[in-house]
Formats: C-alpha cells, structure tokens, sequence
C-alpha cells in the first residue's frame, strides 16, 4: 500500500467530493475546505445576484453559483451518475431523463451521506492561501479563513484543487464594445426572466446557456437577438417556433447612436446586452511563483490537465478539461 500523507481537497462541489472519497479509499487522511455552509458548488441555486451584473466590480461580493432558476442538466442522468453510485429517479424525484438542479443536488447529498463524507468537510472555511514550504518534497502551507472570520495555517503533503470554474465571467469584446455605457449583464446574473419584460436583447454568444436563456427570455422580452460567431451566421433568421427570437452575427457596437450592428448591414436599438460567454479560470489563493499560471484560460504546466510537473504529485488541479462529457448543466 502507497504511504499515507495529509492532503487538503478545496472545493466540496462534484470534483472535491469524488476526490476526498477516492483518496480516503487509498488510505489518506483528507481534509475538504468549503467556503460555504453546503455542498455542491455550483449545485447549489443561490437566488443573489452581484452587484455588478458583468462582475468586474473588485469590490462587489462574489456569488459562487451561475445556476439559473429553471436549469436542468445537460447530458441525461445516466451520464450524470458515478461508475458504481448511479443517478437513480428517486421516490418521488424528478423522473424526467434531464432532470432539473434541484433533483441533482439531492443526488450529491445523498452520496455524501452514503460516503460519509461529511466528517471531512470543513464548512464555513475559505482558503484565503496556498503555498510551497520547505524545499524538495517539502509540504503545503493551506491558510483559511474559519467562519468566526479568523485566519489558520495547516500544513498538508499535498493539495488538490477543486474550486470550480463558473463563478468569474468571460465578457464579449466586439468592436466598439469599449466605448459602450449602456446596461449589460452576464448569464452569471442570471436567474429568471422576469425583469427583461418587455426589453430588447442582444444575446453574445449561442453556446448551450446562450440558446437556452434566449428561449426563456423571449417570452418575457419584447425582441431578443442571439449573436452567433458560427461563419455561416451572416443572415438574419428567426428561430422556429420564436418569432421574436432572431439569430444574427454582431458586426460592431456603436455607443454614440446606441444600436448594435449586424453583419447582414441591420442594426438594432436595443436595451442591454447579454455576455453569455462562459468563465476565466481563477485561483486567487495559488502562490507557485509564476510556476503554475493562467493564459488565455490556458492553466498550466500541467500534465493530462493535472499535475504540476515542477511539484510532482503534491499539487494537482480536478475537473479543467471543458470539451469533454463530463457531470453538466445548462440546458433548460
């Protein structure tokens, strides 16, 4: 059997509790931070919204979870489940193949219950600091913040990195977008239609949250335009069963007339702008030295999108690889 060593998992979302269930099964002695008081990161609906609507305020309060109202998963429950714990209909649950995030919280509750894990989550615990002590093979030093607001220091053998990656916002740059001081809001704010009643839309960005949250929009807004990067989007459509949901291709934002351009020469005046194009990687607590960075959402060096090579197996990173069919939601 493989030696035994203290390691700290941050984040109790999906890679957090799988990790700290398959390293107890090896023998490890495991410690899981989680800022908050539940698990399930992103899982977890959180009605708030921030206070800056395309969070670049430095000083606004974070909100973790993305998750809006009505979401559902992305991929069927069969492919949502784990090798040997399924993703079962529940007594009573949501039947439904693509059931909503509610139903799939219960599922990771009920897997903690089962692990027992929760005796080696330590709520209320944010990892304020990561680094390397000593030298070699040398230890972590993890510093958290405990919930009665003070700062501790443990060390740890190794960490694990689990912190999730849809919490800071990507914002769409099209030409002109610098100059434009009128409202935005990215999907990470989203999380019912409600207040874009009888407003005019522009959509960036038709990945699975684009289209869905244009679809639920549209029937409170007045006009949603959905803005594809897709080259073969250069005529304005309309989307089946949508009539006033139009796919377009955006050409350029012009402040100064307050109108969005598209690429067919129609433009539009419109109300806000919609960012509906995904989240930065960020791990504010990391201190490697400039060994381990983020570029262009790029983390690394890694190996298989893992392990820092510099640090061998002692620093690792769960759950980047995006394009991949892995635990999903964002299909209403």
């Amino acid at each position: 059997m493989a030696k035994s060593v203290k390691a700290a998992v941050i984040g109790a979302g999906v890679a957090g509790l799988v990790a700290a269930r398959e390293l107890r099964k090896e023998g490890h002695k495991v410690t899981v931070f989680e800022k908050s008081s539940k698990i399930g990161g992103t899982w977890v609906y959180d009605p708030r919204i921030e206070s800056d609507p395309i969070s670049i305020d430095p000083n606004r309060e974070i909100v973790h979870s993305s998750l809006y109202l009505s979401l559902r998963t992305n991929l069927p429950r069969d492919l949502m489940g784990f090798s040997d714990y399924p993703f079962s209909v529940r007594e009573n649950g949501d039947p439904r193949n693509y059931p909503g995030h509610e139903e799939f919280l219960l599922f990771l509750n009920d897997f903690v219950r089962n692990f027992e894990i929760t005796e080696l989550i330590r709520f209320n615990s944010e990892v304020v600091g990561v680094e390397r002590v000593g030298s070699g093979y040398g230890g972590w030093s993890v510093e958290f913040k405990n919930k009665s607001g003070s700062f501790e220091t443990e060390i740890f053998e190794a960490v694990l990195i689990c912190n999730g990656h849809q919490t800071i916002p990507i914002l769409a740059n099209p030409p002109g977008m610098e100059k434009w001081k009128g409202k935005q809001i990215h999907s990470h704010n989203y999380r019912v239609p409600k207040p874009f009643l009888d407003q005019i839309v522009v959509v960036i960005g038709d990945g699975p949250s684009g289209m869905d949250i244009s679809k639920e929009i549209a029937t409170e807004a007045k006009e949603v335009h959905l803005s594809s990067r897709s080259p073969n989007t250069t005529k304005i459509s309309k989307l089946e069963g949508h009539d006033n949901l139009i796919i377009s291709q955006i050409e350029c934002v012009d402040d100064e007339r307050g109108i969005v351009l598209f690429k067919d020469g129609s433009s539009v005046h419109h109300n806000i702008i919609f960012h509906c194009t995904w989240y930065k990687f960020d791990f504010p607590f990391l201190r490697t030295n400039g060994i381990v960075t983020v570029d262009d959402n790029r983390v690394g060096p890694l190996y298989k999108h893992v392990f820092a090579p510099e640090f061998g197996p002692s620093l690792s990173f769960l759950a980047l690889p995006t394009r991949v069919g892995t635990i999903f939601g964002l299909v209403k």
